[in-house]
């Protein structure tokens, strides 16, 4: 390597919750640089869910918490070429990445979802991924299907 490894910049904690793992939710979600639009959304989202909660005893944010951890994957395949065939090899997957692939997750299906406004389609999808249920959590489960049928392969690793 030429170039050094980029320096982790380090996030704010956001204003409500004071809580950097929110930021980070908000820097992924935001379109165009409008940081506000997205906390807005954000925190309306987090509104509807402790409206809609059916568990008493936790906050909104926990709930948000839980459908993060319920989404987040453990083990991801790889493609790797040996001798000429291609293989998906399962591996390991980093803390910080399986923070963000499950943040991903959750955004994406969340736009997909047919709600009226980007703050129901997350709340409906947080709820839906606290309870294990949910296409982001879905996404987890055929990602570690995958990885368990290919784990014939995985003395081929890096």
């Amino acid at each position: 390597m030429r170039k050094r490894a980029a320096k982790k910049r380090p996030i704010l904690p956001d204003p409500r919750f004071n809580d950097q793992l929110v930021t980070r939710f908000v820097n992924m979600m935001m379109w165009d640089g409008k940081k506000s639009v997205a906390f807005k959304i954000f925190y309306d989202a987090i509104d509807i869910v402790e409206e809609k909660k059916t568990d008493e005893e936790k906050t909104a944010l926990e709930t948000w918490k839980d459908a993060l951890s319920n989404v987040m994957p453990h083990v991801e395949v790889r493609s790797r070429r040996v001798g000429g065939a291609t293989f998906q090899i399962p591996m390991q997957i980093r803390p910080d990445r399986k923070v963000s692939t499950a943040m991903k997750w959750l955004i994406s299906f969340s736009r997909k979802r047919n709600e009226k406004s980007m703050a129901q389609k997350l709340a409906a999808e947080i709820l839906a991924a606290a309870k294990e249920e949910g296409a982001a959590v879905k996404k987890r489960v055929d990602t570690h299907k995958m990885a368990e049928a290919n784990k014939a392969f995985s003395h081929f690793r890096f």
